[in-house]
């Protein structure tokens, strides 16, 4: 029998605004809506990704990103929400790199050469608060096995900015979910529960799985809108419809309240 439980949800930690190009909100009216909508906190999280724009010459150009470098100026309280800064970043490779990682970056944003090259990735990384770790294109997977498709995810939570794996029920690759749901535990990372997803066709049978998996094994899970318009944020009720019929443990989603979110930050590392 399903336990009465407070199933309330006060953080959307996945979330998306004009940036990310086929969004449609800017950053306050997404804050605004998260407000609306009583959550104690809100995470941007654009996507990092080939997606947002074409190679120049071959190569990623370090101005197309600079939405990422100046989040300083972002308010940390914003109509009365607490304010996150990160990105989804994609998994591009079968060894778990995320995108940017083999992007070199030789010049600065006014094009002074740097002293010190570096790369895309860290370039980004650098002032976000937490990355999501996520497969959108799958060309790269291409025939993998399990074995294969579970290491990568693994390799994934490995990197010290990335807090959780975003949608893995969605993609449809093959991987062994206990191993990856262990791997997130035992690393004080997080698996992503996306209310998006649970929407489409074909994906709540593996999300469900993945559910009962994290609350059997006891990983904690961030409930998340995937939101690409303000009106999406903090609407989770296919998430919670699902958590009340596997009796899911409340105290394993991180992101119930702002609290419970930034202890899970601090148990990542971040």
């Amino acid at each position: 029998m399903t336990r009465n439980v407070d199933r309330r949800i006060l953080c959307d930690t996945h979330t998306h605004t004009l940036f990310s190009r086929h969004s449609y909100s800017t950053v306050e009216e997404c804050v605004r809506a998260a407000a609306e909508r009583g959550l104690e906190l809100y995470g941007a999280t654009d996507h990092y990704s080939a997606m947002l724009y074409p190679e120049h010459n071959g190569r990623h150009d370090v101005r197309d990103f600079q939405f990422f470098m100046n989040y300083e100026v972002w308010p940390r309280e914003w109509h009365g929400v607490q304010v996150m800064h990160g990105c989804e970043a994609d998994i591009v490779d079968l060894e778990g790199h995320l995108f940017g990682w083999d992007v070199p970056v030789t010049h600065t944003l006014g094009g002074d050469v740097r002293w010190n090259e570096t790369t895309l990735k860290k370039t980004v990384f650098r002032d976000c608060d937490y990355v999501v770790a996520s497969v959108h294109g799958q060309d790269f997977a291409k025939g993998a096995s399990t074995a294969q498709v579970t290491e990568m995810y693994i390799r994934a939570l490995d990197d010290p900015k990335v807090l959780m794996l975003g949608h893995i029920g969605r993609t449809g690759l093959p991987i062994d979910v206990d191993a990856v749901v262990t791997a997130a535990r035992d690393r004080g990372k997080l698996i992503e529960i996306n209310e998006t997803s649970l929407g489409r066709p074909g994906n709540t049978g593996r999300c469900r799985n993945i559910a009962e998996r994290c609350a059997e094994l006891g990983c904690c899970v961030a409930v998340n809108t995937d939101a690409h318009i303000a009106t999406d944020i903090g609407r989770f009720d296919l998430s919670i419809a699902l958590f009340d019929e596997i009796d899911f443990p409340q105290e394993l989603v991180a992101n119930r309240d702002a609290a419970a979110f930034r202890a899970a930050l601090v148990a990542a590392g971040l």
